[in-house]
């Protein structure tokens, strides 16, 4: 045979020409980490002492982002809330993020603690797209924010759709402020949003925020019995065509494994929240997108080093306020929150809203309480991430008859535990059998006096009892009302569990 026709038939045969390399991308991606700068204490595990702190999850980040191949980074919502968030307006989150690596972040329910003028005016920091596509202006179909957004690495392209529940929209937020905003049902805005990038992107991903509200609990990880699932996630997967994952929030709960549709396929991937792991999927995008690889790695606090450019973006605005590191009281032990049952650190705040007011019934919503509190000495920025909304201490005036509704709403657990002081309850098993009030028996009729903050006593999680009875708001930050009860004393007792609820 001629050589040159040797030649020839090998360039035929392939012999003689590179391989297509295989294209792949990896979305790291995380939700809910809210105001955890430091880390945890990870009393629920024996494998790991510490978990998260946002420079430890920026460390986890650039770690992974050094391994060989394309990443996108990006989180579902609730960047803002504790005192640091507060004192800046949201300001420090936006930077953080954006020193993180973010690639697009989707708008939250505490996005919008400050009003939604304070968000608008701040969301120009962030340098990446801020997405929510079905927040409108009212009577407009103007959107609030950027609908999506069509990201490139590499040759790579990814587009990118944020929406916000219509429960976390309605229910979880402060009226007024959304006022002046609509939402409308994510699929009815996000189908055809697909439909108009599908052909210019390699893949396609929504971040939402919805699902029930989630449990403020610390050890949700470890406790099956408060993880809220992702049922409207689940739904949505099953209604949309062309999206290669969901990314949820809202609800804290976590998937080791994201959670696939058996009807559409579509992936669904969430964190547990509060910084304490970051998901990563892996996908292969030949000849179509497909999902090769996904897990949740911890942020294992006590293997990393804290990154120094977030690390110095949090020091610093504690600098510019040391009030923050007042301190403004000592507790006698740990003071933990529960979502599903009454909590030490429930039963404290519920304490210190009635004897504020000197009122006959504290309540404090099991969402209400952000962080736990531990032994010793307490900041007014421990406080103000325990509590860090800006709403005013009410008394509302309610009768018996509304004490068995909002206890029965309690037991339901639509939105958690509310956390009582002034009662203590009888059960056979979930129903009520005898209620006391200040050593009394509950007078149906009767007319009790009742504090709680203006976001619960304005229907704030559905609490429409409230809403609809009698009441007077003060100027008093509801967390100012805690900074004072709490340095009454020079160390102040943990109340017990169990003096609430008893079984008959």
């Amino acid at each position: 045979m001629k050589p040159w026709l040797l030649i020839c038939l090998t360039l035929l045969c392939g012999h003689a020409y590179p391989q297509k390399p295989v294209r792949e991308v990896t979305l790291l991606y995380t939700n809910d980490i809210e105001s955890v700068y430091e880390p945890i204490e990870a009393f629920w595990r024996d494998d790991i002492h510490r978990m998260g702190g946002i420079p430890n999850v920026a460390a986890q980040l650039n770690r992974l982002r050094s391994r060989e191949g394309v990443f996108f980074t990006l989180d579902a919502g609730d960047i803002f809330t504790g005192a640091l968030s507060k004192v800046t307006l949201g300001r420090l989150p936006f930077d953080l993020y954006s020193a993180m690596g973010y690639d697009a972040v989707n708008l939250g329910n505490h996005e919008f603690e400050y009003g939604w003028r304070v968000l608008r005016e701040v969301m120009p920091r962030a340098r990446f797209p801020v997405l929510g596509a079905n927040i409108f202006f009212s009577e407009t179909d103007v959107s609030f924010a950027q609908p999506y957004a069509i990201l490139e690495k590499q040759g790579i392209r990814v587009g990118v759709i944020g929406t916000m529940g219509v429960d976390a929209f309605i229910n979880t937020m402060m009226p007024n402020n959304r006022q002046g905003l609509r939402v409308e049902k994510p699929v009815q805005v996000i189908q055809p949003l697909v439909d108009s990038i599908r052909e210019e992107v390699d893949l396609v991903v929504v971040l939402t925020h919805q699902n029930r509200t989630a449990p403020m609990q610390t050890n949700k990880e470890a406790d099956p019995q408060v993880q809220r699932g992702i049922d409207e996630d689940y739904e949505l997967a099953g209604l949309l065509r062309g999206v290669d994952m969901i990314i949820g929030g809202h609800s804290d709960n976590g998937l080791h494994q994201p959670v696939v549709h058996p009807e559409s396929g579509i992936p669904i991937g969430m964190t547990f929240g509060q910084g304490m792991h970051v998901g990563s999927a892996t996908f292969r995008l030949d000849p179509v997108p497909t999902m090769i690889s996904a897990r949740l790695i911890p942020v294992d606090a006590d293997k990393l080093t804290a990154d120094p450019v977030t690390s110095g973006l949090i020091q610093s605005v504690r600098a510019k306020y040391p009030e923050l590191a007042q301190v403004v009281g000592h507790l006698d032990r740990q003071a933990p929150r529960l979502y599903y049952q009454e909590s030490h650190l429930g039963n404290l705040l519920a304490d210190f809203l009635r004897s504020w007011a000197k009122v006959d019934i504290g309540l404090v919503p099991a969402g209400a309480i952000r962080a736990d509190l531990e032994a010793g000495p307490v900041t007014r920025e421990n406080i103000l991430n325990v509590f860090p909304f800006k709403d005013t201490l009410t008394v509302v005036q309610v009768t018996g008859g509304d004490v068995i509704k909002l206890l029965e709403k309690s037991l339901s657990l639509e939105y958690g535990f509310a956390q009582y002081s002034g009662l203590q309850v009888w059960l056979r098993g979930q129903a009520i059998e005898r209620i006391e009030i200040g050593g009394m028996p509950l007078v149906e009729d009767k007319v009790y006096s009742l504090a709680t903050g203006s976001f619960t006593a304005s229907g704030g999680e559905n609490y429409q009892i409230l809403a609809r009875s009698p009441q007077s708001v003060s100027t008093t930050l509801v967390s100012d009302a805690f900074v004072e009860m709490l340095g009454l004393q020079e160390r102040h007792r943990v109340p017990d569990v169990g003096r609430f609820l008893q079984q008959e």
